[in-house]
């Protein structure tokens, strides 16, 4: 009764996304457990996400399916009460509080530096490349820090504070191309004793300190791949912060994967595997933390390109399997696998963005030149 129930419910959907439960195209899926069914309708993306780990069912190719469903609107139709009590819980509570801030380094970044390794560039940029002019990750990963330096006016002498720093691959470059010094921060022990050795000789300084702790002046400031950890509740005195740091005449460039809609949550199965009380902002949340804080100088969106960058880091995460299976399991394998390429899907059917915005504290004088 519940599987007639439940398809019934997706059945339309499924005929909209050119989706058949047991077809044989790359993008249709492969039922092997019946449980599947009354699985998802009580815990919607969770419970598939978690069949998915279990093998009750399979797909070719899981970025197709993805982006079929999602450009559907298969995702709203299967939320659970699960979903429900997740959001509940958003509301009411600060996910991303100071106290809460190192969480995600530890379940998150901190998983082995191996695994990251074996799937990024050899940067470590854990964040979309930028692909007009570029053929490889790396290409892809270089052309996105020299677009972010040109649109921040980097030049030799300056300090930069570079939030969510990462392994450190931004405040290399940036320092040995454009002569910055770079202070970098990072709330992953993991990522900090990394940039400290991949950065030793430059003008780089390393802390493993969360954003609200941080104390200076900056003549520029740039966070990549790190305000999806801030938390709507947190937006604008994040902001705030920022500008507290900046130098009145500075820049702060703002890169981060955004949604089209508001949302004080993220999907249940990324938030419990992947990437825990982390949520993807909207142009009307960052509008209204901004107002009265910075001057909006640009606001430049290349979504599908990260697409191509996860596509590109789960080639590689594949490849490089057998020399990282000895540390990680199978079940490991199918999340990790799963995250990438649902993420790609969802990039591809345009339900996620990523943005770079530029921020003055005032106004540049004469008006901002846009970069591209």
């Amino acid at each position: 009764m519940q599987t007639d129930s439940f398809l019934k419910k997706i059945e339309p959907n499924l005929q909209k996304a050119d989706v058949k439960i047991n077809g044989d195209r790359p993008w249709d899926i492969r039922v092997y457990n019946e449980d599947l069914y009354p699985r998802i309708l009580a815990e919607g993306s969770l419970g598939l996400g978690n069949a998915y780990m279990d093998g009750w069912w399979e797909c070719k190719r899981l970025d197709e399916f993805f982006n079929r469903v999602l450009r559907v609107g298969l995702d709203e139709t299967i939320r659970s009460w699960k979903s429900a009590l997740h959001f509940i819980r958003a509301k009411l509570v600060n996910l991303q509080k100071g106290a809460r801030a190192y969480r995600i380094g530890k379940h998150h970044y901190d998983i082995g530096n191996d695994l990251f390794q074996c799937m990024l560039d050899n940067l470590m940029i854990y964040s979309c490349g930028y692909w007009a002019n570029a053929d490889t990750v790396d290409d892809a990963q270089k052309a996105k820090l020299d677009m972010a330096a040109r649109k921040l006016k980097l030049s030799e002498g300056m300090r930069l504070l570079d939030v969510g720093c990462g392994w450190g691959g931004t405040a290399r470059y940036l320092s040995e191309q454009y002569g910055v010094h770079v202070t970098g921060v990072t709330v992953s022990e993991e990522q900090a004793a990394y940039a400290e050795e991949f950065c030793k000789g430059l003008p780089v300084d390393i802390e493993l300190k969360d954003y609200r702790d941080m104390n200076g002046k900056f003549d520029a400031i740039l966070s990549i791949g790190m305000f999806e950890h801030v938390g709507y509740k947190n937006y604008r005195p994040f902001m705030k912060q920022i500008r507290d740091l900046l130098k009145p005449d500075g820049l702060f460039l703002l890169h981060t994967i955004g949604g089209n809609q508001s949302v004080i949550g993220t999907d249940q199965w990324i938030s419990k595997y992947i990437f825990p009380n982390s949520m993807l902002p909207s142009p009307a949340q960052l509008t209204s933390s901004i107002e009265g804080v910075f001057v909006l100088e640009d606001w430049h969106n290349f979504g599908p390109h990260y697409e191509k960058t996860l596509m590109a880091w789960y080639n590689k995460f594949r490849e490089n399997w057998d020399r990282l299976k000895s540390n990680y399991d199978e079940r490991f394998y199918r999340m990790w696998k799963y995250y990438l390429l649902s993420c790609a899907g969802s990039f591809r059917a345009r339900k996620n963005q990523v943005w770079q915005i530029v921020l003055s504290p005032r106004g540049v004088s004469g008006g901002y030149q846009a970069l591209r």
